[in-house]
Formats: structure tokens, C-alpha cells, sequence
């Protein structure tokens, strides 16, 4: 019986040496694992990090829209007479500046400036006129890739009867533009463009709704 026990005792030790020899040997395993998993990782953002260098290298940075190429240009439109030299602008809101190391965008005072600069340009605009005009910009469509880059602005437009509040104007303009490969080889500039034209066509797009405008005595209508 003694011999028994002590044989079993033998065994169980004789399987704890190996079960320990293993063990060392799963361990040493398990950490050339993870810190192989560590250096594929880190190597990984080194990667990424090498590559965003060199897209920013090759490319430039990004630059938001330009206020000169958003001011409408075109021919003089005629306008109801009480608007001429009698539209104020009050507020712009819904723009966003650009992130030189992300994607061009339009802030609210680049299209502040070409908005003034349009309104000046077609005899409408006055410091302290009787109508207000506010700016809502409700998106900037943009794509993530391409070769032809389409933008489309959606903006909401309110005029206001300063004398007394009434809404002669509430408008929403959509205006989709789309800068090609032959305007700019490099895509961080082509959505610049594509930015300042889908802007132009948008205030275009007010100018003519503006033109449109009937304005009398006891009735308001926009002729379609």
C-alpha cells in the first residue's frame, strides 16, 4: 500500500515538472505573440502616418473657399423697385472654416463677403435698408473621391420687412457644381473649386428669386 502511495506521488510530481516545463514554454510563446501583435500595430500607424505626410507633401494643404471666386459676375437682372440700394444682410450661420490638414470648406464670412459683394454689384445692398436678408447654409455636400468632384450648397434664404416683420422672401436654393480633372490635377484643390462654384451658383440662385419678386401694397408673390 505504502508502495502504491508512493508511486501515485511520483507520478503527480513527474506530471507537475512537465505540466511547469510547458507552462515556461506557452508564456514565452504568448509574449513573442503579443509583442509581435505591438510591433504590427505600430508599424501599421507608422504607415498610415508616412502616407498622410506624403499626400499633404505632394498636394499642399487645404485652403477654404475664396470670397472672390464666389461673387456672382453675370449680367445685370432688374429687380422690384423697392428692393433697389434697400437690402440689408443680417446674419450668416452654418459654415464651417477649413482644416488645412483635412478637406477645403466654406465659413461663413468667405460667403459673407461674396454675398455683400453680389448684392453691391446688382444696386441691392444698403447698410441700413428696409429688408433683411438671413443666411442659413443647411449643408455642403461633398464627395470623398473621384476624379470630376461634385459639390452641392443648400442654403435657406429669409427676407424681412423690417417695418413690420413680414416674410416677403423664405427660399431654399440648391445648387450642385462640378469641377473636373482639367481644372485642378490635384483633388484637395478641386474641391476648392467645386466649393466656390457650387457657392456662385447658389447666390445666382437667390439673385434670380430676388429678380422674380412681386412686391405690392397688400400681396407679395415670386412669378414662377
Amino acid at each position: 500500500m505504502c508502495f502504491i502511495t508512493r508511486k501515485k506521488w511520483s507520478k503527480k510530481r513527474s506530471l507537475h515538472s512537465v505540466n511547469e516545463h510547458f507552462e515556461v514554454i506557452f508564456n514565452a510563446v504568448r509574449e513573442r505573440k503579443v509583442s509581435f501583435a505591438y510591433s504590427s500595430i505600430k508599424m501599421k500607424f507608422v504607415k498610415i502616418g508616412l502616407l498622410v505626410a506624403a499626400i499633404v507633401y505632394l498636394s499642399g494643404c487645404a485652403s477654404g473657399a475664396k470670397i472672390e471666386n464666389m461673387v456672382y459676375q453675370g449680367e445685370q437682372k432688374t429687380y422690384p423697385e423697392e428692393l433697389h440700394n434697400n437690402v440689408g444682410l443680417s446674419n450668416i450661420s452654418g459654415g464651417q472654416e477649413t482644416n488645412p490638414l483635412w478637406t477645403s470648406e466654406i465659413s461663413n464670412e468667405a460667403f459673407y463677403g461674396a454675398l455683400t459683394s453680389s448684392l453691391l454689384a446688382q444696386g441691392l445692398l444698403s447698410d441700413d435698408g428696409r429688408y433683411k436678408l438671413v443666411v442659413k447654409m443647411l449643408s455642403v455636400d461633398q464627395p470623398i473621391l473621384g476624379l470630376d468632384l461634385e459639390v452641392t450648397t443648400r442654403v435657406q434664404y429669409i427676407l424681412t420687412d423690417s417695418t413690420n416683420n413680414a416674410v416677403v422672401l423664405d427660399e431654399v436654393v440648391i445648387a450642385p457644381y462640378i469641377a473636373t480633372f482639367s481644372d485642378a490635377a490635384f483633388a484637395i484643390e478641386r474641391l476648392r473649386l467645386a466649393n466656390e462654384g457650387s457657392g456662385k451658383k447658389n447666390i445666382e440662385g437667390l439673385l434670380e428669386k430676388l429678380s422674380r419678386l412681386r412686391i405690392g401694397k397688400n400681396e407679395i408673390s415670386l412669378v414662377q
